[in-house]
């Protein structure tokens, strides 16, 4: 088994940061991960890190999904990184 973890990355629209903040501290996912962490950053951008257990890298797992096209300026950013201890 391997530790996976899923970053998504959203960039607010003008004035919308603590929205999304909000709507990212409560967007539920389909089960518990290991571990989840949100963090935000200059120009309102917020980052959600969650841990799973998982075969490898491209198992199906449970993501955030696109917040509201006119709370964000940009598509979503996501990545997927192995843990290596």
């Amino acid at each position: 088994m391997t530790v996976v973890a899923l970053m998504w990355e959203a960039r607010a629209a003008e004035g919308r940061g603590p929205e999304l903040l909000e709507w990212a501290r409560s967007s539920e996912l389909a089960r518990e991960p290991l571990r989840r962490e949100t963090l935000r950053a200059a120009g309102d951008r917020v980052l959600v890190i969650t841990w799973w257990e998982a075969p490898d890298t491209a198992a199906e797992l449970p993501e955030l999904p696109e917040p509201a096209a006119d709370m964000i300026t940009r598509p979503v950013h996501r990545w997927r990184f192995e843990s290596l201890g």
